[in-house]
């Protein structure tokens, strides 16, 4: 029986200089690729059969004679599948499951046209074609008669075909490469890496040699690329030709490096590009690890024209190579033509973002650890005595006893359940951390029943694979087995997870996964899962998987009636459906706060919508103002949490003196006021992919000005987002938009033409936020003590009329916790929409039911020319009346209060403008119209009832 492991000291394992993670220099396949023996494949013309998910063609390599299948499937959601493989391997290639929600409906082709040279095949009317050319292979995917992707471009597709073990196959394989060019180029690497290659003190044994893939592709017109997170970057990717590639490895990375292409804790390999006219992405699915070289370029003009007449024509065009370890070539390419069908394209392939509770998009307290009880309740305490809303408070892995998980520490949380229900009195949550790794403990029921169910992973020996983390010696979950799934999901469960409530939520952490001692510390290649796949090809899906089966364990905690709250830091596409993720271990400074922005924008354009980054900095201790506009800007993000490293100060937010404290009190309470928007922001992405988070290029996707912007963003369609990222800061630059846009100050209503970068001053109390002329913005009028309370609150909208005078807007509603508005169609979502004076709340769905109470306390019109004679307000089932407003000459804001109008009837305010008013004029003048004693306005109201 093994030995009960002694836990290690928890403190932040030693960093080495960052010298234990791999650079591509160290990565044989990706050297072997790179150097590339530049195979030229053909394809067999005649082996061209048309299916019912498309066409399907030969390819043989005549060098090798290697034969590969490739698949092309068209989609009628303006998508194509490219999926290649071995037509004959000696075992079948892993390919990535679990990740695809279902198969998309796909298209008939038929052929447009054929020789002996190409074969052209087209579907959607004729819209779109795909043009397979023989020798050298490509393929060019068509829109409107144009070429926008060609697939194989360059002709790096390369396989490396798997082999058997060691015998006759490979001393063949290995005078195949000693007497090529190929061969003679990796004379000096090939011995020790084509079956085993060794880092460090680490030894990788393949057990089916050299498996890598690579291919390329060619997007035609296009210069600004984004997406492949995640990385310390900019948001639009740089040109890699002159140094390392964009690297999708997940690993534990403490204080990262910024403005690095190394891999961090979670994958998406979905790239996109974007050019005034069109959007396109290529999503290669593939979980292993793997590589992208990006490259910019203008494109070679057609022969036969002067030289003046082919620099006129010239185009850009971006150049980017694939290369994984192992598995097979699937890549779908998306065809927008926006960004708003892009993201949808993906969404229906990969899965909408899950529809979080409401208080999940509320305010998180978090730190590595509070230390008891009584702490945690004093934290709970303090946020109402300073008036800081707040919903969740959370525990770190010191609430364990001896880190187990699910269980607690019986000295410092004896009644873990207590606890729960103190802070859900005060309709709070508790959320507690869950990680992959089991201490080994033969006392200790969910160890044993881990290693009786055959949950484990395996060594490459066939034992179970043993490695060092917060516990000690630990074994780590095989996530990749549905029956595992089910076990841990299933631990969830109230009677087996003693001390839990149903107000408890989970946080996975260290799901890359972290292994203290093993090789960049994650988990060996040659690891072992279930169905016998080893660890080199599913790495970047182990996160997913957990993440996956948490929460599944909570959705049946609930019998499938409630949403589910759960935080993974690692994460591959898909992730989005399960949760929210984060940023991982940032580090207190001001260059780690201004790299947060292009980092979420990046994950936000890649459908992982529900992403923040730890407010503060989880590691060395934040001064006061660095503090203050990391709330500012986080205020502004999906995910909204304070986090800390054991060992650093306590930062809760009144700690930093008043004044700070006061203007932290006030970006959480502008949070918790502006979530009436983000719900239904939220709403959107569930049910169409849009993010709520969106580089500007998203809204104005004609402007290249917007285009290399990642220091500011939209919050939906409506705001405008500048966050101050840098130390004492009295003015900043802003770029608004649009020549043709209309652009209000939040805090001022002030008004702005877009088309040109403002300089806006600012205090520690300002952050830069802009409502765009043209939308309607929900709010709360307060915001209570959590989002329990503020859902009880009366709605304010901010009306912004545009150039033309017209505004539109959403709002959703529902419980703000359950399954009703997916089941029962429990829900609210109601349009506002001004036209020719007229503000109307009408129903925006025809489904949907949902009894609630929530009333507009007030109307803010922005943007108005004249001042308005009177506002007449008509609800049905009520009788018409007049209201009282005030009107603001300055601006043009006409503000109408005291309304009790129910959000889910139908009304209209109709405003009657009087004389035009000079905009210009900056004397501020606000004056108050009570017409309620007027006789012209009772004969006016007279008159309006008989009509």
């Amino acid at each position: 029986m093994a030995e009960v492991s002694q836990p290690a000291v928890s403190v932040i394992p030693e960093d080495e200089g960052k010298e234990k993670f791999k650079k591509s220099k160290d990565v044989a396949f990706y050297r072997r690729q790179l150097r590339g023996p530049n195979l030229q494949h053909r394809v067999l013309l005649d082996t061209m059969v048309l299916t019912e998910k498309g066409a399907r063609f030969e390819l043989l390599e005549p060098d090798t004679q290697t034969t590969l299948l490739l698949c092309v499937s068209p989609c009628k959601n303006d998508t194509v599948r490219i999926l290649i493989d071995e037509l004959q391997p000696i075992k079948a290639r892993y390919r990535v499951q679990d990740v695809l929600t279902g198969e998309a409906q796909c298209a008939r082709l038929r052929v447009e046209g054929q020789s002996k040279d190409c074969v052209t095949l087209s579907w959607s009317a004729g819209r779109h074609q795909v043009c397979v050319w023989r020798f050298p292979f490509r393929l060019e995917i068509l829109c409107e008669d144009k070429v926008m992707v060609t697939f194989n471009s360059k002709g790096k597709l390369w396989f490396e075909t798997l082999q058997d073990p060691p015998g006759f196959l490979a001393v063949f394989f290995f005078f195949l490469l000693m007497f090529t060019p190929f061969g003679s180029e990796l004379h000096d690497d090939h011995a020790h890496l084509l079956w085993k290659e060794t880092f460090r003190q680490f030894e990788d044994i393949k057990a089916n040699g050299p498996s890598s893939i690579g291919s390329d592709l060619c997007l035609h017109g296009f210069s600004h690329v984004y997406g492949l997170p995640e990385h310390a970057d900019g948001l639009q990717l740089r040109d890699t030709s002159d140094g390392d590639p964009y690297r999708l490895y997940n690993l534990d990375v403490f204080a990262y490096d910024l403005y690095s292409r190394l891999g961090l804790y979670g994958s998406v390999p979905l790239l996109v590009a974007h050019r005034p006219d069109r959007t396109v992405g290529v999503f290669w699915l593939n979980a292993s690890e793997t590589f992208v070289n990006v490259g910019y370029s203008m494109s070679a003009p057609p022969d036969g024209q002067t030289p003046a007449l082919k620099r006129r024509q010239m185009e850009p065009q971006t150049d980017v190579h694939w290369l994984s370890e192992s598995g097979v070539i699937d890549c779908v390419v998306l065809l927008g033509p926006g960004p708003q069908q892009l993201f949808t394209q993906y969404a229906q392939m990969t899965g909408y973002q899950a529809l979080p509770p409401l208080f999940a998009l509320g305010y998180h307290q978090s730190r590595w650890n509070y230390d008891d009880e009584a702490d945690v309740k004093a934290v709970d305490a303090g946020f109402d005595r300073h008036d800081i809303p707040y919903d969740v408070i959370w525990l770190d892995i010191e609430h364990t006893e001896g880190k187990r998980y699910f269980t607690w520490d019986s000295a410092l949380f004896p009644e873990p359940a207590n606890l729960q229900r103190h802070l859900e009195e005060r309709k709070r949550k508790l959320v507690v951390i869950t990680d992959p790794h089991i201490k080994i403990d033969p006392g200790w029921w969910l160890s044993n029943e881990a290693r009786n169910g055959g949950h484990f992973v395996k060594n490459r020996d066939g034992q179970i694979y043993e490695g060092s983390c917060w516990p000690g010696n630990s074994n780590y979950l095989d996530f990749s087995s549905p029956d595992t799934r089910a076990w841990y999901s299933r631990c969830f469960s109230l009677d087996k997870y003693k001390g839990s409530t149903p107000s408890l939520f989970v946080w996975n952490d260290m799901n890359e996964p972290s292994v203290f001692d093993g090789p960049e510390q994650t988990m060996p290649k040659d690891a072992v899962h279930y169905g016998r796949w080893e660890h080199r090809e599913l790495h970047n899906l182990y996160g997913f998987y957990q993440h996956m089966a948490t929460a599944e364990g909570l959705i049946t905690r609930s019998g499938g009636l409630e949403r589910p709250f759960v935080l993974s830091r690692s994460f591959f596409a898909g992730s989005q459906r399960l949760g929210a993720v984060w940023t991982g271990d940032n580090v207190a400074s001001w260059e780690y706060l201004s790299i947060s922005i292009p980092m979420l924008l990046s994950l936000s354009v890649t459908g992982i919508a529900f992403c923040g980054a730890d407010v503060g900095g989880f590691f060395q201790d934040p001064e006061p103002e660095l503090l203050l506009r990391w709330y500012q800007a986080a205020a502004l993000q999906p995910f909204f949490r304070g986090h800390s490293a054991k060992g650093t100060k306590r930062r809760e937010p009144w700690l930093f003196g008043e004044k700070v404290t006061a203007a932290i009190r006030t970006a959480i309470q502008q949070r918790y006021c502006l979530l009436p928007y983000w719900y239904t922001l939220f709403h959107l992405a569930h049910t169409t992919g849009l993010p709520p988070l969106r580089p500007l290029w998203v809204e104005f996707p004609g402007e290249q000005s917007t285009f290399g912007v990642d220091h500011q963003y939209m919050i939906g369609g409506a705001l405008l987002a500048s966050p101050v990222t840098d130390p004492g800061v009295q003015e900043v630059r802003v770029l608004l938009p649009g020549s043709d846009e209309v652009w209000y100050e939040v805090h001022t209503a002030k008004a702005h033409k877009g088309g040109r970068t403002l300089r806006l001053p600012v205090t520690l109390d300002t952050v830069p936020v802009f409502q765009r002329g043209g939308s309607v913005v929900c709010r709360s009028t307060g915001s209570g003590s959590c989002t329990a309370e503020q859902q009880q609150l009366p709605l304010s909208i901010t009306v912004a009329l545009n150039s033309e005078g017209l505004a539109d807007g959403e709002l959703y509603l529902d419980d703000g916790h359950s399954f009703g508005y997916r089941d029962r169609k429990a829900f609210c979502l109601r349009r506002f929409s001004l036209l020719s004076g007229r503000l109307l709340c009408r129903s925006r769905s025809e489904e949907g039911t949902f009894d609630c109470n929530v009333i507009i306390q007030s109307v803010t019109v922005l943007g108005l020319k004249s001042k308005p004679s009177t506002v007449v307000l008509h609800a049905s089932g009520a009788r018409d009346s007049f209201a009282a407003f005030e009107w603001t000459e300055s601006c043009g804001m006409l503000t109408v209060n005291r309304l009790k109008l129910r959000v889910a009837m139908d009304w209209e305010m109709e405003i009657h403008e009087g004389y035009h008013v000079n905009v210009n004029n900056s004397a501020t003048s606000s004056t108050v119209f009570d017409l309620s004693m007027d006789p012209k306005h009772q004969e006016n109201e007279d008159s309006i009832r008989k009509q």
